[in-house]
Order: C-alpha cells, then structure tokens, then sequence
C-alpha cells in the first residue's frame, strides 16, 4: 500500500512536471482571473484585463517569456477556481484567492506567496441603522456559494448566537446584483471586495461597510501541486515585487538602477552581478523584465487599489513601515 501510495504521488507529480517548458513552447502564459472585480482583475472599456491580480499574471509572464503581454487571461468563477489549476486548464490563478489548509493540501494545489492580506466584511444599506455585523440577527445576507466566506459566515453566526439566512449564489456578479435589487440585507465578501464593488454602485455612499472583519484572508496565487520549480518562480517573482519596492526599485528607474547602482541586494534583484534567475531556469533579467513591465508592488497596489478604490496599505504596507509585506531573500 505504500509503494502504490509513493507511485500515486510520483505520477501526480509527473503529471504537472515541466510547467516552465509548457508555457514556453506556447509563447502565453494562462492565468485564470476572477470574473470581474474592480482593482484586482476586471476588464476594462476595451477589454484589457487591469487589477492587482491581473498585473501578478503579467509579472510572472515577462519573467518567464520577457512579454508582459503574452497572457491568456482566463475567467473563473468560485467553483471553477481550484479545478482550473489542478486540471492544468491554467498554468496559475490569481484570482482573490483564500490560502486555506484544506485547498493547499487536498484540492491538488499549491500557493505560492501572499499578495493581498483581507478580512471577510460586510456591506449594509445605510438607512437600515445597522452599525456592526451583530446587528444582522434574523437577517438575510448574500453569499457566494463553494467560497470560506460561506463557512466562515455559518461559523460566525453559530459563534455569536445569532440567526443569519444565507441567500447562496453561483457567483459574486449575482450575489452583488440580488444585493442591490433588496433581495438580503446585506452582503459579505472580503472588505476589499465589498469597497470595489460599492465603488461601482449608482450611489456609493448610500451603503456602509462595517467595521467588523469577521476573518483572515491571505488571497496568492495558486499552482498545480507537483511542479515545484513552476510554484517557486511564480513565488520568487511575488518576492521580487516586494524587494523592488524595499530597495526603491520602480519602472522608472529600474534601468538606471541595473546600470549602476552599487548595492549588492539591488544588483543581484536585477541581474548585474549574480545571475538570480537561474536558480529557478529564468534568464537574468526575470525581474528587470517584470519590473520594467508593471512596476514593484506598491506601483501595483497604487495604481489598482489606492488610486481608484482609496484602499490604504494597512497590513499590506512592507515590513518595515508597521506592515506584513515581507520578501524572502534573493540572493
């Protein structure tokens, strides 16, 4: 029974092995994105995927194929997420993502690194008078389905001892559409989420976000279990985002930067002094291209999430401005 366990597993392996080669033969890389959700990935007017989730997709593409462009965006939605990954539908999903014991063990996947630390929140018509997430005893709250924020919603109300009927939805489209048009009381997703989407409503202020966060959500992106050398570089460009970022290393810059700066961190990030992308079978300049592309991860979370949405860094901030964002080293 052993030794047909160890095979299972070796052929499960074998199975998603050579992930780098695959996507290099077909010149696109296939990231699997949410089904729109402003400031992590959502097309816009013309049908060009923007977001934080999305700019991850392309760093990773141009440190594998030296194109940011060469992406096959992939809508998902809740249900469809793990299975995309683990069938090889998709080479990676960045897609809001919850790192959960369960998916990261059972479901056939890996995460590589956090991009985005959340909490589950709630949104509430402002005239209702509701002021905390207590206050929806005997109400009604939309939730998409196959998602922990349906668990973590039945775990809350069974905590606190109140009742709560959970409307469930295919998707998060339909759960925020049955929101507006009163069909719950409230809705719940992670806080970022319910900012987004309010953002986008006819009259923004005319609902409220409470200040209750009833959970932690570590959202990264996920690859097949098996091919550790494919989960390592969609980690390690994760990091490289980061580490730009510590080392004041952006778009603008990041050519000057390559050419002469003398700081061993930044040469080694860069290529100039220790060939860092071989470690992980990239050429030498996996970061420059990603960095050149879309920018360090503050650019990224500025453009995507400050900017349009007024989200502020909190525990996304780096390390050591009071926050959890935190680079491995790259050396």
């Amino acid at each position: 029974m052993v030794l047909a366990a160890l095979a299972a597993t070796v052929s499960a392996g074998a199975a998603h092995a050579g992930t780098l080669e695959k996507v290099r033969e077909a010149g696109v890389l296939a990231c699997g994105v949410s089904e729109g959700v402003p400031g992590f990935s959502n097309p816009n007017s013309e049908g060009r995927w923007e977001g934080l989730d999305a700019d991850v997709c392309r760093a990773v593409a141009a440190a594998v194929l030296g194109d940011a462009d060469a992406v096959r965006f992939v809508p998902l939605s809740s249900k469809q997420k793990i299975l995309a990954v683990s069938s090889g539908q998709v080479e990676m999903t960045s897609r809001t993502t919850t790192w959960t014991m369960k998916r990261d063990g059972a479901e056939g996947v890996d995460f590589t690194q956090v991009i985005f630390f959340d909490g589950q929140g709630f949104m509430v018509r402002a005239e209702s008078g509701i002021t905390t997430a207590k206050g929806l005893d005997g109400g009604t709250v939309c939730v998409t389905t196959g998602t922990t924020t349906e668990l973590n919603l039945a775990d809350f109300a069974r905590a606190q001892n109140i009742q709560i009927e959970a409307v469930v939805f295919e998707g998060k489209r339909e759960a925020v559409e049955a929101y507006l048009t009163d069909r719950c009381d409230a809705l719940t997703t992670d806080a970022s989420q319910l900012a987004s989407f309010r953002m986008s409503f006819p009259d923004p202020g005319a609902h409220t976000i409470l200040p209750n966060l009833i959970s932690k959500e570590p959202l990264a992106p996920l690859v097949a279990h098996g091919d550790n050398n494919w989960k390592d570089i969609v980690s390690w460009t994760v990091y490289g985002l980061l580490a730009a970022e510590e080392l004041g290393i952006n778009s603008a810059n990041v050519d000057e930067m390559a050419a002469s700066s003398s700081n061993p961190d930044v040469q080694r990030l860069l290529g100039s002094s220790v060939d860092t992308g071989n470690f992980v079978g990239l050429g030498p300049s996996w970061m420059k291209d990603a960095i050149s592309a879309v920018g360090n991860y503050g650019e990224i979370f500025d453009r995507n999430l400050t900017i349009p949405l007024g989200l502020e860094r909190g525990v996304n901030a780096q390390w050591k401005d009071g926050g959890l964002m935190y680079a491995m080293p790259i050396r």
